[in-house]
């Protein structure tokens, strides 16, 4: 099975509640999260098989109509992506550290993705835009040249392009900080 990632933006919560509801509908899809956002917005993020995904944002979007903000479908997404958006990719130990910071919840998951394929990173978060003014981030850990290998494919990726705030790479985190992390 090719699994894929859809996420579709609203600047609407009425309707993206209704979206939500049509993309759920419309095919076999496992809805990761729908909730309204900062600054009045609503987000749709949800995995399954490539065609049914692409599906449910199609048909999403007629719903969303005038209200859509931005959407994408990414096939072959890592694992470690969906685990890191759902809080469930905690790292047994955590060595460097990587962030990058984006102006949109989109680039942040391409972003993630290209990161934990260029390099032996695990993903600690991919945070989407809730409560932090719509910015979003990821943060990745493992060894200081893996980390610096991630992050600069996160942050060279296309799809990302003009969304970078910032990154950086920390080679030996204190242990609070870390734990704030988590």
């Amino acid at each position: 099975m090719k699994r894929a990632i859809g996420f579709i933006e609203l600047n609407s919560i009425a309707k993206g509640v209704e979206t939500a509801d049509i993309v759920l509908k419309t095919a076999a899809v496992k809805l990761l999260f729908s909730k309204a956002s900062c600054p009045g917005k609503y987000y749709i993020f949800f995995t399954g098989e490539v065609a049914a995904v692409q599906a449910s944002v199609d048909s999403g979007l007629v719903i969303a109509g005038e209200h859509a903000v931005d959407s994408c479908v990414i096939p072959n997404i890592d694992e470690k992506v969906v685990q890191a958006i759902n809080m469930t990719n905690i790292p047994e130990e955590m060595a460097a550290i990587g962030v990058m910071e984006y102006f949109s919840v989109t680039a942040s998951v391409y972003s993630a993705d290209a990161a934990v394929k260029a390099a032996d990173v695990d993903l600690v978060d991919v945070r989407l835009g809730t409560g932090i003014g719509g910015k979003s981030f990821v943060v990745v850990t493992g060894e200081v040249a893996a980390v610096r290998a991630a992050i600069e494919a996160g942050i060279h990726t296309p799809a990302a392009e003009g969304m970078l705030i910032s990154s950086v790479v920390i080679p030996s985190p204190h242990p609070e900080l870390l734990e704030s992390l988590l």
